[in-house]
Formats: C-alpha cells, sequence, structure tokens
C-alpha cells in the first residue's frame, strides 16, 4: 500500500519514501485518513511501529494547508516528556518538511538548556512546535509565542505526560489551547489515568489500535536469569562478550548505579557511558550520537531511555535493576526489535526481586522463560520475614507501617493494635 493511497499530497508521500518509509506501517495505515479528516484520535501501538510518522505527515499536510501566506502563527502542538523525544519528534518532522515546497517553520523546545537562544529563535515564528510542558509554559510567560491559533495538539507519550509531575502543566497547557482543535493522543500504553484523560479531550475520536499480535509485534527474545545481586556486573560482563553485542542498553533504577555499573565495565575493558537525568543536556545528546555512532558499546541508564530513544538496529537490552511496573517494563524492552529489527531483552532476577518479577509477569499476562546461567548460580535465597505482595507491581521498597512492623513497633497484617 503506498502512501498516497492514505490521501497523503504527492509532495509528503514522496518526503516520506526519501526519508526511508517504503509503506505505511498499521499504525499509520489507521491512523493518517482519519487525522487528514480533521478527526481525534486515539493511537495505540507497539513502540517501534512508526507512531511518530503516524502523526508526523498527516500533520504537516493539515498545516500546510491551512497555513495563510507570512503567517508564523503556532498552528500544531506536540507534547512529549522528555527532551530526547521532543528532539526526536522535531527531527522526523524536519527530515519530512524538508522536502515540502514551502516548507513550515518547526520549533523544538525544551528545558535544560538555556531559554534565550529557543527565545531568539521563535522571533521569527513557528508554525508547529515540539515542546516538553514546563519549558512551553516559561515560553509562553517569557511572551515567545502564543497558542491560541494552534488548532492541532498531538500528546506523545500521553501517559507519561500525566506522570513526573506532569498532569497540572499539562492541565495549563490545554488551557492556553483554542477550545475549538484537534486532539490526537499517542503512546504504547493506556492506563486508567490516560483513558479518562481521552474521554476529557477527545471528541468522538477514532481508535487506532494496534495490538501486539504474531504479525505486528517486534521480534524481540525475551529471558530472565537469576542471579545474586552482587554477581549482576559479573554476568552482564559475561552476556556482553560471549555474545559479541555491538550494543548494549542497560537500565538500572538510580544515577548513582548508572555511574558506578558504567565505571566497573570500562575498568574491565569494555567501552561504557552512564546516562540519566543528572547530565547536562549537552552531556545526554554526545552520548547517544556516540552510541548511535558504536562508539560505546555499552550505555548504562536510568528508565529516562526507556522512551523515545531511537536507536536503529540495537541487539540487546538489559534489565540489570527491575523496572518499577509492567508498563515500563514493556517501554523498556521496546528499544530493541524496532523496525523490523530482532533483539534481546534480558532481565536480571535475585530472591529478592522474584515476587516483583511474577508480578511483572502478571500484568502482562504471560511467562517469560526464566534460567540460570553456568557460573552464575544464585546462592542466596529470600528473606523469611519477607511478605509475598507487599509493595505491588510499583516496586518492593517497603513503606513506612512496613518498617515499623518489621522493627516491632506495629503488630503484624492481620493483627490488631487494640
Amino acid at each position: 500500500m503506498p502512501f498516497a493511497s492514505l490521501g497523503l499530497s504527492p509532495a509528503l508521500a514522496a518526503a516520506a519514501a526519501a526519508q526511508g518509509f517504503q509503506s505505511p506501517t498499521p499504525i499509520q495505515a489507521e491512523a493518517i485518513p482519519p487525522i487528514l479528516r480533521g478527526a481525534d484520535l486515539l493511537g495505540q501501538a507497539q513502540t517501534g511501529s512508526g507512531k511518530t510518522a503516524a502523526f508526523a505527515l498527516p500533520l504537516l499536510q493539515r498545516v500546510q494547508e491551512t497555513r495563510l501566506p507570512g503567517q508564523r502563527n503556532v498552528q500544531a502542538l506536540v507534547l512529549v516528556p522528555t527532551r530526547e523525544l521532543a528532539a526526536q519528534v522535531g527531527g522526523v518532522l524536519r527530515g519530512l518538511a524538508a522536502a515540502l515546497p514551502s516548507p513550515p517553520r518547526i520549533a523544538v523546545v525544551f528545558g535544560g538548556v538555556s531559554i534565550n537562544p529557543q527565545m531568539m529563535a521563535l522571533r521569527g515564528g513557528a508554525d508547529v512546535v515540539v515542546a516538553t510542558p514546563g519549558r512551553l509554559l516559561d515560553l509562553v510567560e517569557h511572551n515567545a509565542l502564543r497558542l491560541s491559533g494552534a488548532g492541532l495538539l498531538v500528546l506523545d507519550e500521553a501517559d507519561r505526560l500525566l506522570g513526573l509531575g506532569f498532569a497540572d502543566e499539562l492541565q495549563r497547557v490545554l488551557a492556553l489551547l483554542p477550545r475549538q482543535r484537534q486532539n490526537l493522543l499517542f503512546s504504547a500504553t493506556f492506563p486508567d489515568e490516560v483513558q479518562q484523560l481521552a474521554q476529557r479531550l477527545l471528541r468522538d475520536p477514532v481508535r487506532a489500535e494496534i495490538a501486539a499480535t504474531p504479525t505486528h509485534a517486534p521480534d524481540i527474545q525475551e529471558r530472565a536469569i537469576q542471579v545474586d545481586p552482587e554477581r549482576r556486573t559479573q554476568l552482564l560482563r559475561h552476556l556482553v562478550q560471549t555474545h559479541g553485542w555491538s550494543r548494549v542498553l542497560v537500565f538500572v533504577a538510580t544515577q548513582y548505579a548508572a555511574e558506578h555499573v558504567a565505571e566497573k565495565l570500562y575498568k574491565a575493558g569494555i567501552f561504557a557511558s552512564p546516562f540519566h537525568g543528572g547530565l547536562s543536556q549537552g552531556a545526554r545528546k554526545q552520548v547517544l550520537q556516540e552510541f548511535k555512532d558504536e562508539r560505546w558499546q555499552v550505555v548504562v541508564t536510568t528508565d529516562l531511555a526507556a522512551r523515545g530513544i531511537d536507536i536503529a538496529q540495537l541487539p540487546a537490552v538489559v534489565n540489570y535493576d527491575l523496572p518499577r511496573s509492567a508498563v515500563d517494563y514493556v517501554h523498556r524492552i521496546g528499544r530493541t526489535g524496532r523496525a523490523g529489527e530482532g533483539g534481546v531483552a534480558v532481565s536480571f532476577i535475585s530472591a529478592d526481586t522474584q515476587t516483583h518479577w511474577q508480578l511483572i509477569e502478571k500484568r502482562q499476562g504471560r511467562k517469560i522463560p526464566h534460567g540460570q546461567m553456568p557460573g552464575f548460580e544464585p546462592t542466596k535465597t529470600a528473606p523469611a520475614a519477607a511478605v509475598p505482595g507487599i509493595g505491588g507491581v510499583k516496586g518492593r521498597r517497603p513503606s513506612k507501617k512496613d518498617k515499623l512492623r518489621a522493627a516491632g513497633l506495629l503488630p503484624p497484617l492481620g493483627q490488631s493494635s487494640e
């Protein structure tokens, strides 16, 4: 099926081909026609399925159709949760727009860098703005742009926009937009809070949902390996060397762990670098580019890299620390097996994370093969005081009441304090 058959103009169909889009992916085929008709849309598909182009192509066409000569008012707004995703979405839009006869002006703005260059860049106006919520609001307060004419809104990674403190900022942004507009929500997962937002925000939306069937699911070979926590770095080094992975994205729980594990690997002769929110924007950009250029073999990262990071032909992902939720697991492993390529996702589990791993499996409705690696067999067992199920799928940190029970200051669960 050619892109032109979806209703795209010949110029945009040619632009898609020039950017390497040979034919529409399922989510693109489902989403592009209703977006071109002006309908609201709820788009859900697995990571690596082409969601960005699914809204970028029709967005550019609608901007081209409505833009007046010489006009530089913001017509379309794309909200994203991270700087990296903003840069990636902006890159896709600019790449497609460059092939158009009269390309729209696209601005990409995010925090973590000086606001002054972004304000200077907006002096000539912009047709399309890709932004993180906080920096967007800063620019509005500085009168660098106005959103009263933005007739098209895209929420990319909508579930993440409702977390990490973005919910209040999102409401403030929505209040600045015209009431009559087209709304598009895209994400790989749609938990309850996003469904509630969709009900409030969308009007008679078209649902473009591509299930992870064997036909559409990414080719990711998943497995879990049982190992004692203190031997995880040794096992990671063994896997990297044994399998000869050219690049590996390793997920850990904290910025300190990213620095620590990367340093251990580097000292062992593996080119590894940390990547986390504590680095400057320039350093983060450099690490990602060097990783894409295969100058780093391993990047050890927090969940900062779990979404919006598109690294072509990434062979493997390793969960050194388990994610806090099943949704985060889906996004983490989705960094590999993209665009029809195969990939490997390995998770390390120990005696004290076994219950959490089982909850992740339960939320996904399937079992993932797991076992032991010769030479790295675990020796530890689950603590006798552990109470199965406490902590839930969000993590295994004990609550304040759990700590008081362990200290004997509160009665055990099921017993009255009277």
